[in-house]
C-alpha cells in the first residue's frame, strides 16, 4: 500500500502538512470583520472539494461570498510496476493513497477553523459552530476505493478516474454481454446512459475483484462478504467524516484504518457514474452488476454465478439534503478542540454536477464548460433522460432531496448530458513535468501571444485514448504538421488551441442531440484565466464566452447545495441571482480561418487514432 509522508498522516490528533505539501489559507478580511461585528446574525456553509490533485475547504456566506479558502496538494501514485501486473508495463496507471485524500480534507478544514480564531472567529466552539450551518461535498468522480468496514483494512489504492488499465477489463466486459444489432460499448447505455468504458467506476470495482486477493477472499466469505464497501471519493470522505477513529492497538504495523461507523452513502449524480444505476429508478441495478462482475475470476469454480452483494455499494441519496449525515469532529492542534463538530452534512455532488450547479445552470438548455485536469462540458436537459447518439454521456445533474423548513417533497431528478475529455490542464502539466518546456501555467499565455498562429501543427492530446465525443482506447498523442521552423512557442500554443478544439467537439454533439442552438458557454476552471485560450475558445466555437465572477464553481455548488438544504436559501432562484458575469469574450475570428483551423484539427484527430492493437 502506498502511503503519503508520515507527517501528512492523521491519526487522531491533529493535522499537520509538510513543505510539499503545505495548507495555504486564504481570508477576506472585509467579510470576516463583518461577521465578527454580529456573529449570531451571521450564517457560513462549509464546502469540501476533492479534486484529482488537491483538496480544498470553502466557508461561503448567505451573500454568496467567500470568507475563507484552504487546499493542500496530496502525491499522485504512477506505478513503474505491479505485482498485478507481472512482466507488463503499468504505463497510464494512476493511483491515489485514500488516506493520504482524506488526509488533505481534515487538513483545510482545520487550518482554516485554526486560522480563523487567530483572527477572533473560534468555529472549534460549539456556540459560534452553529454559525456554520452544513457541510457539502463535491469530488473527483469515478475514482474507486474498496475497504472492509469490520476490520478497517482497505484492499487497494484508489484507481483514479484517468486510470488506462481498465481498458482491457472494460473489453472484456463487452465481450461477456455481446447483443446482436448492438454497438459493443453501448450495451448497458439504455439503462445507464453510459458506454462501457475504463472511465467508469464499475469497471474498477471489476479490475479490483479480479486482481485481489484479499478482497476475492472477503467477497467469497459468507460473514465479510456483508463488511465489504466499494465506494467513489465522496462516499469515502463522507465515511471518514462521519465516522469514528478506532483504537490505535487495532493497526498492525502502523497500517492505516478506515473509521468505522462512518455514513455509506453516496448521491444520484455520483452514482450515474459507475455503470451500476439505472437513470429511471435512481436506484442500484442488480442486472447490471451482474453483466459487469459476475463473469470475474473472483469466484474460482462458481464463476458465472457470483456477483457482488447490493450492500456493498453506498445508499443513494438525492444530492442536496439535509439528512445525509452528521460530522463527528475533527481534532485541532490545540488539545480537546474540535473542527465542525456535529455540523450537518448537507450535499454531495460529482465535481462536474457541481459546477453546473454553481453555474446557476438550473433551466434546460443551458451549459457550462470546466476546465481543469480534464474538460468536461454539461448542459441541463431537464427532468427527463436524454438518451446521446452522439457520443455524450447521458448523466444525473442533482436532485434535491429534504430541506430543513420546507413541506415540499422530494424532487424528480434532473439530468444532463455530458462531454468528458481527459486532457486540458493536464496537457500544461505536461508541458511542464516532462518536456520541461515551461515551469509554470501561467507562461503559456505570454508564449502563445508571441507567434501569430500554430503554423498549421496540430497537438492532439490522447494520452490515454480519445473520451467523448469519440471514445476511442486506441487513440495515441500526437504533434502534426511539424516543420523545422516551428519552436516551443508554437507546440505551447498547439496545446492550449488543443482544449479549445475538443471542447467545441462536445459542444456540436450536444447541440445535435438536443437540437439546442447554444446561445452561449459558461466557463469556470484554472484555465479561464488565460485571456488567449478563452479567447481561442470564442472564435472557434463563433459563440460567446463567459467567465463568473467566483471561478470557484465547482465548490460553490456543492455549497450552495447544502445550504439550500438547510434554509441558507429558500430556491434555486435565489441562488441564480448570485450570480454574476465577470468577464465575456466575444468570437472575432474570420469564418474562413475558423474552418481552416477546424479542418485541420480533424486530420490531426485522424492521426491519432488505431495506434494500440492487439500487438501492442
Amino acid at each position: 500500500m502506498y502511503h503519503p509522508p508520515p507527517a501528512l498522516h492523521y491519526q487522531g490528533k491533529m493535522a499537520t502538512s509538510n513543505d510539499k505539501h503545505e495548507c495555504k489559507v486564504r481570508i477576506n478580511d472585509f467579510i470576516l470583520s463583518s461577521i465578527l461585528s454580529d456573529p449570531e446574525a451571521s450564517s457560513l456553509v462549509g464546502s469540501i472539494d476533492n479534486g484529482t490533485s488537491s483538496s480544498r475547504f470553502l466557508l461561503i456566506t448567505s451573500a454568496g461570498k467567500i470568507l475563507s479558502t484552504a487546499q493542500v496538494e496530496y502525491d499522485q501514485c504512477f506505478p513503474s510496476s505491479s505485482p498485478y501486473n507481472k512482466g507488463s508495463s503499468c504505463a497510464g496507471w494512476h493511483e491515489h493513497d485514500p488516506f493520504a485524500i482524506w488526509d488533505s480534507v481534515a487538513i483545510c478544514i482545520v487550518k482554516t477553523v485554526e486560522e480563523l480564531a487567530k483572527h477572533g472567529l473560534d468555529l472549534s466552539i460549539e456556540s459560534n459552530n452553529s454559525i456554520v450551518k452544513a457541510v457539502g461535498i463535491t469530488n473527483q468522480r469515478e475514482t474507486t476505493v474498496a475497504w472492509n468496514d469490520r476490520t478497517g483494512r482497505v484492499y487497494y489504492n484508489a484507481i483514479v478516474w484517468d486510470d488506462t488499465r481498465t481498458a482491457a477489463t472494460a473489453d472484456t466486459i463487452m465481450k461477456e454481454n455481446k447483443q446482436p444489432d448492438v454497438a459493443p460499448q453501448d450495451v448497458l447505455r439504455s439503462k445507464t446512459g453510459l458506454p462501457i468504458a475504463s472511465y467508469f467506476a464499475a469497471t474498477k470495482v471489476r479490475w479490483l475483484i479480479d486482481n485481489i486477493p484479499e478482497l476475492q477472499r472477503d467477497l467469497n466469505s459468507p460473514e465479510e462478504r456483508e463488511h465489504v464497501r466499494f465506494g467513489t471519493m465522496d462516499t469515502w470522505i463522507l465515511y471518514m467524516l462521519t465516522g469514528y477513529r478506532r483504537n490505535v492497538v487495532e493497526m498492525d504495523n502502523n497500517e492505516r484504518l478506515a473509521y468505522q461507523g462512518g455514513v455509506f452513502k453516496t448521491d444520484v449524480t455520483n452514482a450515474s457514474r459507475w455503470l451500476f444505476m439505472n437513470l429511471e429508478t435512481m436506484s442500484w441495478d442488480e442486472s447490471l452488476v451482474q453483466a459487469v462482475c459476475k463473469e470475474s475470476n473472483c469466484w474460482g469454480d462458481s464463476k458465472g454465478s457470483g456477483t457482488i452483494p447490493l450492500s456493498a455499494l453506498p445508499t443513494i441519496v438525492p444530492s442536496a439534503d439535509y439528512t445525509i449525515g452528521t460530522i463527528t469532529g475533527i481534532p485541532c492542534s490545540e488539545e480537546g478542540k474540535m473542527a465542525m463538530k456535529r455540523v450537518l452534512v448537507a450535499s454531495i455532488l460529482g465535481d462536474q454536477q457541481s459546477a453546473l450547479f454553481g453555474q446557476s445552470s438550473f433551466e434546460p438548455g443551458m451549459a457550462k464548460c470546466t476546465y481543469g485536469t480534464g474538460l468536461f462540458l454539461l448542459m441541463n436537459s431537464g427532468d427527463k433522460p436524454m438518451q446521446s447518439t452522439q457520443g455524450l454521456l447521458t448523466t444525473a445533474a442533482y436532485q434535491i432531496g429534504k430541506r430543513i423548513g420546507s413541506s415540499e417533497p422530494i424532487s424528480p431528478p434532473i439530468y444532463a448530458l455530458e462531454g468528458s475529455v481527459a486532457f486540458s490542464g493536464s496537457t500544461i502539466n505536461w508541458l511542464r513535468d516532462r518536456l520541461d518546456l515551461i515551469d509554470s501555467a501561467a507562461e503559456t499565455e505570454t508564449l502563445a501571444l508571441s507567434v501569430a498562429s500554430n503554423e498549421n501543427m496540430y497537438l492532439v492530446p490522447a494520452f490515454s485514448g480519445l473520451f467523448a465525443p469519440h471514445w476511442r482506447p486506441d487513440a495515441r498523442g500526437c504533434m502534426v504538421g511539424l516543420t523545422a521552423s516551428h519552436a516551443k512557442a508554437h507546440i505551447v500554443r498547439a496545446a492550449l488551441e488543443s482544449s479549445a478544439y475538443q471542447a467545441r467537439e462536445v459542444f456540436e454533439a450536444m447541440a445535435r442531440d438536443s437540437n439546442i442552438d447554444l446561445k452561449e458557454l459558461r466557463v469556470d476552471g484554472g484555465a479561464t484565466a488565460n485571456k488567449f485560450m478563452m479567447q481561442f475558445q470564442a472564435d472557434i466555437l463563433d459563440t460567446p464566452v463567459v467567465r463568473p465572477e467566483y471561478l470557484e464553481t465547482t465548490a460553490m455548488g456543492a455549497g450552495f447545495a447544502a445550504g439550500l438544504a438547510v434554509g441558507v436559501w429558500s430556491s434555486l432562484e435565489e441562488i441564480g441571482k448570485m450570480w454574476k458575469s465577470d468577464m465575456t469574450w466575444q468570437p472575432t475570428m474570420a469564418k474562413d480561418e475558423r474552418a481552416r483551423c477546424w479542418k485541420g484539427w480533424n486530420k490531426a484527430v485522424e492521426r491519432s487514432l488505431g495506434w494500440i492493437d492487439d500487438d501492442n
